[in-house]
């Protein structure tokens, strides 16, 4: 399986959209898709279900927004960066960033 160069805990940054420019994180991958935490919402209209002790109404919800509209924040230079993946000596893969060369994954 290929590694992928977003993933589940990611700080990420919206680079293109209505919510350009705003930064969360990644609560699920599902493909090319990505569930970020108040990102893309979505006002939706749930019905009640009293056996769950849900109420009913309208409620903001994350939608999934595509991975090609968000880039991986880099807290060293701040700002959106890409990412590479290279395997270092002991023949791990790692996930680093393309500007300045550090390793994503720690």
């Amino acid at each position: 399986m290929a590694m992928k160069k977003i993933k589940k805990g990611d700080d990420i940054i919206v680079i293109a959209g209505k919510d350009k420019g705003k930064r969360g994180v990644v609560l699920k991958v599902v493909d090319n898709k990505l569930l970020v935490e108040n990102i893309n919402l979505a006002r939706k209209h749930v019905k009640a279900n009293p056996n769950a002790g849900e109420p009913g109404g309208i409620v903001d919800r994350e939608m999934a927004i595509d991975a090609s509209n968000v880039a991986i924040f880099n807290s060293a230079t701040n700002q959106a960066d890409k990412v590479g993946i290279k395997t270092l000596e002991d023949g791990k893969k790692v996930r680093y960033f393309k500007s300045n060369g550090e390793v994503v994954d720690i």
